[in-house]
């Protein structure tokens, strides 16, 4: 019994610490004293990531001009909360500030309807409706086998069919949001600028140079120290580790 009071207490005095640290970060950034907030926020995600805090951290950095950082951590704050409008809204005006000005190869319209459907909300959210729905498909089950009317008998049937397809699919996408959490392809230039290669060599020749805040993709990460990438326009090429960081 005392073990278990131990660690009540020290769990409450965790929360209260957390509490009192996100309160002093948001009340230096209200100051202006956004360097001190930056430090702050970033010591507490050391400790546990949250979309709240990398945004936080973003506002920071975006406030100083550092825009490669901003565009980071706006960057890790909407792979955990792809729906929040605040987060994808602030990515754009930092990345409207980058000096490359890239624009995305065309897709098809059902892949964009796609993408845009799954990022409705995070791995959690669809988590939360995967279970919902499943019960829900329970209930109306029941109702068709055990409703006294045709028509009550219809609902559940059809009701319980369309639940139990929001259900399978709702776990379909939390998958694909797990899968985009834990493969991290994208990666974002943080050097004022950097010339990619033909070859992952200093030796190889110049294809184009990349400044910071710029979005890539990671197409192979199987060397130490290069890495080739891929831009959103198609172009490829080599670039440094050390000039880049992991979304």
């Amino acid at each position: 019994m005392k073990r278990f009071l131990l660690i009540v207490i020290a769990c409450v005095g965790f929360l209260a610490l957390h509490a009192q640290t996100k309160a002093e970060a948001d009340s230096a950034y209200a100051a202006g004293r956004y360097g001190q907030a930056a430090k702050i926020y970033a010591a507490m995600l050391k400790k546990g990531v949250s979309s709240d805090l990398y945004y936080n951290l973003g506002n920071c950095y975006y406030k100083t001009d550092n825009i490669a950082g901003a565009v980071l951590n706006y960057e890790r704050a909407l792979l955990l909360s792809p729906g929040d409008a605040d987060v994808r809204f602030n990515l754009e005006l930092a990345r409207a500030k980058t000096v490359d000005k890239i624009v995305p190869e065309s897709e098809m319209f059902f892949i964009t309807w796609f993408r845009n459907l799954v990022n409705v909300t995070g791995m959690d959210g669809w988590a939360r409706t995967g279970v919902i729905t499943f019960v829900a498909a329970c209930l109306l089950a029941l109702l068709f086998l055990f409703g006294n009317k045709i028509v009550l008998k219809k609902v559940g049937f059809f009701g319980a069919v369309a639940m139990l397809l929001v259900t399978v699919l709702s776990n379909v996408f939390a998958w694909w949001q797990h899968e985009r959490l834990n493969n991290r392809t994208g990666a974002v230039v943080m050097s004022t600028s950097v010339v990619v290669k033909s070859t992952p060599s200093h030796s190889g020749t110049d294809l184009f140079v990349l400044h910071e805040g710029t979005r890539v993709e990671v197409i192979d990460d199987s060397m130490k120290e290069w890495k080739e990438i891929r831009l959103a326009d198609g172009k490829i090429g080599w670039m440094p580790v050390k000039d880049m960081e992991v979304i």
